[in-house]
Parts: C-alpha cells; sequence; structure tokens
C-alpha cells in the first residue's frame, strides 16, 4: 500500500526504530512496528480487515478515517487517499479499492468529547 504522512513527526517514528523506542515505549513502539508493517505489505486495506489490530472506520466527527489498536487506549489513525472515497451503493466503503493511506496521528480518541 502507499503510505505517507500527515506530518514530520509521525514519518520521523516510521523510519526510525530509536525514535519510535524512545518516543512510545517498548510495548507501543512493537505493535506501532507490527501495524506499519502491515500496511506497508498490504495491497489494500481489505486484507487487513481481519487482521490482528482490529482495523475499523470510524464515525461521527472522525468519519472517513480509519483505525486500528496500538496499546489501550492508543489507536493508529489514518486517511484514505483515493478522492472520493470509493463506495457501494449502500453508502458503504469499498475497502478493498483503497490502495493508498495517510497516516494522521496516534491518539487516544475515545478521550474526545
Amino acid at each position: 500500500m502507499n503510505i505517507t504522512f500527515a506530518d514530520r513527526k509521525i514519518k520521523n517514528y516510521a523510519n526510525d526504530d530509536r525514535l519510535a523506542l524512545k518516543k512510545f515505549g517498548k510495548n507501543r513502539f512493537g505493535i506501532f512496528k507490527k501495524r506499519m508493517t502491515a500496511l506497508y505489505v498490504a495491497d489494500n486495506l481489505e486484507e487487513l480487515r481481519h487482521q490482528p489490530g482490529n482495523w475499523h472506520e470510524l464515525v461521527g466527527n472522525r468519519k472517513g478515517q480509519w483505525a486500528c489498536d496500538l496499546d489501550q487506549p492508543y489507536r493508529l489513525i489514518f486517511e484514505p487517499q483515493e478522492q472520493p472515497i470509493p463506495i457501494n451503493n449502500s453508502g458503504k466503503y469499498i475497502w478493498i479499492e483503497i490502495k493508498a493511506v495517510e497516516i494522521i496521528e496516534i491518539t487516544n480518541y475515545h478521550k474526545e468529547g
């Protein structure tokens, strides 16, 4: 999959293991690396749907974004880069047609009010 980054910090974490380990700690760093590797080797989001990490679409004010679990309560947040995001006749996203994502952030979005 084609991966871009919303900002330089997250790109640096993805490309510099030492920096990411220092920022995230051993546990989150290990999971982060697994999720990034899964994204890099997948051809599309459908390949990740049932993989470890609870890959899922977000709703509400985060509709159009996806997330996967890191260590609780943190998530890796990303957005498809297809414009518009492919949908079927029922309005559901077509995961198999999403082949590029932008990593937005690592956050605990459940604390958002």
